[in-house]
This record gives structure tokens, C-alpha cells and sequence, in this order.
């Protein structure tokens, strides 16, 4: 195992989730890549989403919330390089194993990816108030 490697697998921790032996490869590296990775950058998602909003949606402090709810899905479903930029924080940190992994199934994994993300922004969507 290289320096890199080891770091991240490190600084990651342990696999979130419960992993047997019928679980698909999917799942596994949902549970031991993906979960991971998004507790680990829960901070730098919340602050990127922050600054969308502060630069492109402006009025959406003033939505309810099940439209701000809509607005955070809409956004990383449809805003592709908003959605790419996500990808990237998160894919950056994979192994070179991992990757290779990743790449045999990226459509998959990407809504798996995403939609973790898209949960885990909406549920602390109380994060996202004006400050006074």
C-alpha cells in the first residue's frame, strides 16, 4: 500500500454501514468508499452549497422549506458543473483501486453518490439560514 493510500484509507476511517456477504459491489463501496467520504467532507459540502446559493440563488432564503428542499435536488441534479464539482471532491479521494472500481460502474455509483449527497444536504437544511 502506497503513502497516498494509506492516508486516505486513514484519515477516511472505518466503513459506515452494514456490509455481508450478499451485499452487491455496489453497496460495498457505497459503505466503505462513499459513506466515508461524504462524513469526512460533510464541512466543505455545506460550504459549497452555501456559496451557490449566496451566487445563484439568492432568493433562497426567503423559499419555504419544501422548496428550498426542491431547490437543493434540482440543483445538483441539473446544474451539471455544480453536480461535477461534487463529484470531484469526492472522487479525489479515492484510492487508485477504488477508482479503477469506480470507473467500471460510474453510472451506478454516481446516483449512488449523489443522492447521499443530496439526503445528506437536506438533512441540515437547517445549516442553511441567513445569518442576522
Amino acid at each position: 500500500m502506497n503513502q497516498r493510500e494509506s492516508l486516505l484509507k486513514e484519515l477516511r476511517g472505518e466503513a459506515i454501514g452494514t456490509i455481508s456477504p450478499q451485499s452487491s459491489t455496489e453497496e460495498v463501496f457505497q459503505n466503505q468508499v462513499l459513506r466515508p467520504i461524504l462524513k469526512l467532507q460533510n464541512d466543505l459540502f455545506v460550504a459549497t452549497f452555501e456559496n451557490y446559493i449566496n451566487k445563484n440563488k439568492k432568493d433562497f432564503y426567503t423559499l419555504s422549506i419544501e422548496k428550498k428542499l426542491l431547490l437543493i435536488e434540482n440543483a445538483i441534479q441539473k446544474d451539471i458543473k455544480f453536480r461535477n464539482t461534487y463529484k470531484g471532491m469526492i472522487i479525489g479521494l479515492f484510492t487508485l483501486a477504488e477508482y479503477g472500481l469506480y470507473i467500471q460502474n460510474s453510472s451506478n455509483l454516481n446516483k449512488r453518490m449523489m443522492n447521499m449527497l443530496i439526503e445528506r444536504l437536506k438533512s441540515q437544511i437547517q445549516l442553511f439560514e441567513k445569518s442576522a
